[in-house]
């Protein structure tokens, strides 16, 4: 079976959510707290390949830090660079499996990856 792996902020509802629907299915997955060990250029982009999305769609829209930004002046470069330094801006959770991920939101999105 291939490595699933969780990014997630562990506060978060729909990443508490999304672990417990794994859990109750017996599934094993390594979780990842992106807010203690952030992502790397080369894995953020090697994830949004993966989800098939540009950095715009992965924006977490409602947040503070998004409200701040004027989103127009900003390409999808200068976005990326903007969620590498600032976990807030990343939509969450993300999961990986094998050669596919997914933002699991809803978390019932997550049964897609079987």
């Amino acid at each position: 079976m291939e490595k699933i792996t969780v990014y997630e902020k562990p506060t978060c509802t729909t990443c508490k959510k999304v672990v417990q629907i794994l859990r109750e299915n017996g599934v094993s997955f390594e979780e990842v707290n992106y807010y203690i060990e952030p992502f790397t250029k080369t894995k953020l982009e090697e994830l949004l390949k993966k989800m098939n999305l540009k950095p715009s769609e992965l924006l977490r829209k409602n947040e503070r830090a998004f409200k701040e930004l004027d989103i127009d002046s900003y390409d999808e470069g200068q976005l990326l660079e903007l969620m590498l330094l600032d976990s807030d801006l990343i939509q969450r959770p993300i999961v990986e499996k094998g050669k596919k991920a997914i933002l699991a939101r809803p978390a019932e999105k997550i049964r897609e990856l079987f």
